[in-house]
């Protein structure tokens, strides 16, 4: 997550445990059942038929007479599911550009075959949501609380009420384990693991782990650096909570490190800095946030920006804090960041 909508949560009271607790007690009464289905929080691999029932990263089960039809979810995941062959009936979240094109969190997903109940933070039409008459509600949650990613506060108990929901944990893990959550999701609901495409995107993705690994071995000194940038504001990174950077991390990659104490504004996930600012940590690679919500580097004027040495080495990639959680989707992100440790030249 991290930077520019991580602000959207701090404004709103940033992460608040108690509404999620509330949105909980809701979904119980839809058949919460913890504990009985296996055991390793997994799906019960019902296939297409039959009834159907998975234990989400809250601890709650959702259990349904049948495997869910009607799939509402939440950009991200809905083009995770398409990626498997999953094809949701909705989603909330950022899906179309200003200029009416695929966002890039919509991933491969056709946006035309979808209806989109919301495009930005706080939309959620609930009359489309009734009228698509939804099995469930699959979204992701960025805190420890079970707030549910991009479901609106003051609407969450009439969302809650209409279907039940389930949750999949990016907050404070290592990429593998939510990618590992989403694939036991898709299975659930159908999908053919077995597919010689979904094998060769994890075989894939496996490999661009190891080549990262060598890169960062190889180039133990280059610094890499978080960032996304804003009008006012240009927002640092820290591994911490962050999936893709704690797996970066645990590769090898030399990140830029803020003090926790520095990155208390932002929750824990990130240091504001003031453009004036901009060149205060040492970085030799600079990975940009590639969410329609932050400036992207182009179109950054700042003069303090441009006289960065990565900046001046062109030495800047993309980064997704929002990983769509496919294998297929998920190797370029690795791929890039070794790509780039490999060409690095030191100019911090």
């Amino acid at each position: 997550m991290s930077h520019a909508r991580v602000t959207h949560l701090t404004r709103r009271g940033l992460l608040a445990a108690g509404g999620a607790l509330g949105l909980g007690a809701a979904l119980a009464a839809c058949g919460d059942d913890k504990g009985k289905d296996g055991g390793s929080g997994g799906s019960t691999g019902a296939g297409k038929s039959g009834p159907w029932s998975f234990k989400d990263d809250r601890g709650t089960t959702v259990k349904l007479d049948k495997v869910p039809a009607n799939i509402v979810a939440f950009t991200g995941v809905g083009a995770a599911l398409f990626d498997y062959g999953i094809q949701v009936k909705g989603v909330f979240g950022p899906t179309k550009t200003t200029a009416g094109k695929p966002d890039v969190q919509a991933g491969d997903m056709d946006i035309s075959k979808v209806t989109v109940l919301g495009n930005t933070w706080g939309q959620f039409n609930i009359e489309k949501y009734a009228s698509l008459a939804p099995d469930v509600l699959i979204t992701t949650m960025f805190d420890g609380a079970g707030t549910l990613w991009y479901v609106p506060e003051e609407s969450k108990g009439k969302i809650s009420q209409l279907a039940p929901s389930v949750g999949i944990s990016v907050y404070d893990r290592q990429l593998t384990q939510p990618l590992q959550r989403m694939w036991d999701l898709a299975e659930s609901l159908g999908a053919d693991m077995k597919a010689a495409k979904v094998a060769d995107a994890k075989k894939r993705f496996e490999d661009a782990a190891a080549r990262l690994r060598a890169a960062a071995k190889a180039k133990p000194d280059i610094k890499v650096m978080a960032g996304s940038a804003s009008d006012q504001l240009f927002y640092v990174s820290g591994s911490n909570l962050s999936i893709d950077l704690e797996y970066f991390k645990s590769l090898g990659v030399n990140l830029v490190e803020p003090p926790e104490s520095a990155k208390k504004q932002g929750g824990g996930w990130y240091e504001s800095l003031s453009w004036e600012n901009v060149d205060k940590y040492g970085a030799d690679i600079i990975m940009m946030d590639d969410r329609s919500s932050a400036i992207q580097p182009a179109d950054i004027t700042k003069a303090t920006w441009k006289k960065l040495p990565a900046v001046k080495a062109g030495q800047i990639i993309p980064r997704s804090p929002e990983p769509i959680l496919s294998y297929d989707k998920c190797v370029p992100l690795l791929t890039n960041l070794a790509e780039a440790l490999e060409k690095a030249k030191k100019v911090s």
